[in-house]
């Protein structure tokens, strides 16, 4: 009983430490690639730029710095959740795997469990990762000035879960996401994972011992293996998101939204914005990488 206790003990510090330091992680994550974010989604979205220069050019020139910040308090609350819970659950799914794996004699965890571990945190994100990205959308491509829809994060949720419900109005775009989510977290945790195992092997040192900058350049690799992986699907949950409602409604489900996109833009059209997202995610998934990190040791 009282080592039933003290295991429970453990799981529950084990599993805070995972939650509180990717709340951290996530908070880094908003902060340094809201930019990007802004000029990824209005590439996605609009035929209005030339390019990922001319897109941050003229969002400068028209709405001034502060638009690269908009709809920032939205995510900067939910992505610190979300990625608090990518990182809970991954390490819960890892756990569990590695108990298996000790169970049947002791072996390391495979590759292809830490994909799945990475898709099921991806998963589980998506409760929260796709009414908080679609707020973040709204706000970021609605119209400069007079013509604003919303007043802020609050009453585009309150208008969005009227249009015409929550299901089909705030989750909008919610099935996508939910494909998207589980391929790009596979892969970012797999791609890391790899590199800090050969780094590890490779210099005879534990995981521990990885300086961070070693960490944050590892880090960054795995950002645009998520990508690369997985930003078609984005392409089209971004069309989704901004698309009308009722009449004005171009995008009637998922599988429609890709049969339009490919029929007006052909394969080019599902990798429209990559550019910005990669240069952005570098440095956003290097930085989450390395406070987590950093986190999880000042919690030890």
């Amino acid at each position: 009983m009282a080592q039933a206790l003290e295991e429970a003990n453990v799981g529950l510090n084990e599993t805070f430490k995972d939650l509180l330091s990717g709340a951290v992680g996530g908070i880094a994550q908003v902060l340094i690639g809201q930019p990007f974010d802004i000029v990824k989604v209005r590439l996605q979205t609009t035929s209005d730029y030339k390019g990922a220069a001319d897109c941050a050019t003229k969002i400068l020139k028209n709405e001034g710095p502060a638009a690269f910040y908009k709809g920032t308090l939205t995510p900067l609350i939910g992505i610190g959740a979300c990625v608090s819970v990518q990182f809970g659950a991954y390490n819960y799914a890892r756990r569990a795997f590695e108990a298996r794996n000790n169970a049947a004699g002791g072996k390391p965890m495979s590759y292809a469990q830490y994909y799945c571990a990475g898709a099921f945190a991806g998963l589980a994100n998506t409760v929260l990762s796709s009414p908080i990205e679609h707020i973040r959308i709204r706000l970021q491509t609605q119209p400069h000035g007079a013509g604003r829809l919303y007043a802020g994060p609050l009453d585009c949720i309150a208008k969005l879960s009227k249009s015409p419900s929550v299901a089909r109005g705030l989750y909008r775009g919610t099935s996508v996401t939910l494909l998207r989510e589980a391929q790009a977290y596979g892969c970012w945790f797999l791609a890391f994972e790899y590199l800090m195992n050969a780094d590890a092997a490779r210099a005879g040192v534990a995981r521990t011992e990885i300086p961070t900058w070693k960490v944050a350049f590892y880090g960054a690799m795995a950002g645009e293996a998520l990508w690369l992986s997985s930003y078609p699907f984005d392409v089209v949950k971004s069309k989704m998101q901004t698309d009308g409602f009722g009449e004005k409604q171009k995008y009637k489900t998922m599988r429609d939204a890709f049969a339009q996109t490919f029929r007006k833009e052909g394969l080019g059209g599902f990798w429209r914005g990559v550019g910005p997202t990669l240069l952005r995610a570098a440095p956003v998934s290097g930085g989450t990488f390395a406070t987590v990190e950093l986190t999880m040791k000042l919690l030890s």
